[in-house]
């Protein structure tokens, strides 16, 4: 069969497992919509959250960018790494044995105030709609190559396949859904790297074939031949980086932050029993994202050194299938400046002809290779359970924040259970299509969209949680500050510098140095000092609210979570 052939069948087989799952286990309660009744156990919260957690983002386009910046795209690995392991330990079991369904649940009660609670609302929608515009495209992007169908067609598939399993399931149908879609997504990486890291070198292991000699007896270093083949281009050495320690820096922190404040994250945690299950599914979580994270860097080397082999200084009329497939797509663009016919890809961007999507990567890397068709669609089937496994934790956040926190907790008090399932739901559907939307016109490649979320997160929500749970004095007047504070200065940075709006600015303009994926960490800090601030002059938080918060760092709470 042929790699279309293969990429419907694999795909369809998924799809057909994702909603029957869905209907197997549809919600009939708030509870179940919500946090899945409170009942999953770690194991499988560990791999729902794993495959929450690596969206296309981490499955599609963070190889993609390590490829290309090399050295530099080091940032996304320790951040989002290190920004889980921080949720985990720091934040999820105080979260926890607060007990509430919600992030604005949780600042809604702990800073007692319907202010505060609409302010968080708000931030919950704004870093979700900008995370799942990210997943849409991504879904796009797959749909567009792999099933030959219009972009836009492919997001709108997309959005049905969605909008039927967290609409009919809620966080329930979700999370035996993303127990599916991890083992569909970390086979659909894995395989594939395997197979090119005993056709290079001969190990078997990616992680180690990535600094192994290659497998033609040369006794070269693969490493060794990726930077020869990058300087001789023009472009730096692929192990050597060119971005600003200070940059790199705000980068970083920004997405560790960032991803201790994801509301579709921290969720997650609500979903099992006691807080002890929370710190394990923690820990199944990170050895599950261990394995794609740990070998991403492997496939940026394998498909990075490939695609020069194949493309560089070769005719245009000799390429292989797989590059008229992606250059049909968009994201691979040919222009003969010179008129030789043939592909100069070279660092000089007067004289280079040939333009690259970093989401390509991973997706064309086994077809690059010259690997089976079976191979190649079942890493169509991984993007899609990737991005689609992250949109409906996003589409849960955003549904939930409408229904329980704004219609629920402030507008209507009285309105019934059934009343409150069916705002979520309608909710659900309307984010689905403002999702769609995004996807059919998104604002850049999917882990720079991705990676502005985690940004827009830090700036508001990290403080908030933090010192909502550390800080008893901390009160409801500096809370609403710092939010507010960081979030508009994140959004103002953001329209400026990476849209090019209020007067726009290049690279040369930014301030202190920092792109806009790093503002995040300086509008965070900005966030801090408000909030610390506007509490010395404001009066202390009620007595019981300061109880509430000593109470949730007390260990021996360590079984059934109480409601406090």
């Amino acid at each position: 069969m042929d790699v279309q052939t293969w990429s419907y069948l694999l795909v369809g087989i998924t799809f057909t497992l994702y909603i029957g799952i869905a209907i197997w286990s549809r919600a009939g309660s708030t509870s179940e919509f919500y946090v899945a009744g409170g009942g999953v156990s770690p194991l499988a919260n560990g791999m729902a959250t794993a495959a929450d957690w690596m969206s296309a983002a981490s499955f599609i386009s963070m190889a993609g960018i390590i490829a290309f910046a090399g050295y530099d795209g080091s940032v996304y690995l320790m951040g989002w790494t290190g920004g889980y392991v921080l949720l985990a330990l720091l934040l999820a079991p105080y979260l926890r044995k607060f007990g509430k369904f919600t992030v604005p649940d949780f600042i809604g009660d702990r800073y007692y105030s319907k202010t505060a609670r609409i302010v968080a609302v708000i931030c919950a929608l704004i870093v979700s709609f900008t995370y799942v515009a990210g997943q849409m495209r991504g879904v796009g992007v797959v749909f567009s190559r792999f099933l030959e169908v219009d972009i836009n067609t492919g997001v709108i598939i997309g959005m049905v396949i969605v909008l039927f399993y967290a609409v009919l399931g809620g966080m329930k149908g979700i999370t035996y859904t993303q127990v599916a879609q991890y083992c569909v997504l970390i086979f659909a990486f894995m395989v594939p790297a395997i197979f090119i890291s005993i056709q290079m070198t001969g190990n078997p292991i990616p992680q180690l074939g990535m600094g192994d000699t290659l497998n033609n007896g040369s006794g070269t270093y693969l490493l060794d031949k990726l930077d020869g083949l990058s300087t001789e281009l023009g472009f730096a050495a692929y192990t050597e980086g060119k971005k600003s320690i200070m940059d790199v820096f705000a980068i970083t922190l920004a997405l560790m932050v960032g991803t201790a404040g994801l509301p579709h994250v921290i969720v997650r945690f609500f979903t099992v029993k006691r807080v002890r299950d929370a710190r394990k599914s923690a820990g199944y979580a990170l050895l599950l994202i261990a394995i794609l994270y740990t070998t991403a860097p492997a496939v940026s080397v394998f498909a990075k050194t490939n695609l020069i082999d194949t493309v560089s200084d070769n005719p245009y009329a000799e390429m292989p299938v797989w590059f008229k497939n992606w250059e049909t797509t968009g994201l691979l663009e040919f222009d003969d400046k010179n008129g030789d016919g043939r592909i100069q890809y070279v660092a000089d961007a007067k004289r280079n002809e040939l333009t690259i999507d970093n989401d390509i990567m991973v997706l064309a890397n086994p077809e690059i290779a010259m690997l089976p068709a079976w191979v190649i669609g079942l890493v169509a089937a991984g993007g899609l359970a990737a991005a689609l496994s992250t949109a409906a934790g996003l589409l849960l956040v955003i549904s939930s924040s409408v229904s329980h926190d704004l219609i629920k907790r402030t507008l209507r008090p009285d309105i019934s259970e059934k009343g409150e399932l069916w705002a979520a739901r309608i909710s659900a559907t309307v984010a689905v299509v403002i999702a769609g939307y995004f996807g059919i016109n998104p604002p850049g490649f999917v882990a720079a969209v991705v990676a502005l979320a985690f940004g827009l997160a830090a700036a508001s929500f990290f403080p908030a949680i933090v010192l909502g749970i550390f800080y008893k004095r901390m009160n409801k007047e500096g809370a609403i500050s710092g939010m507010v504070v960081g979030l508009v200065s994140m959004l103002f940075y953001m329209m400026k510098f990476k849209f090019d709006m209020f007067g726009g600015g290049t690279s040369d303009d930014w301030w202190f140095g920092i792109s806009p994926e790093g503002f995040g960490s300086m509008a965070m800090v900005l966030n801090f000092a408000v909030s610390i601030i506007v509490t010395q002059f404001t009066p202390d938080p009620p007595q019981e609210v300061q109880d509430i918060v000593e109470d949730i760092r007390i260990p021996s709470g360590a079984g059934e979570a109480s409601g406090h």
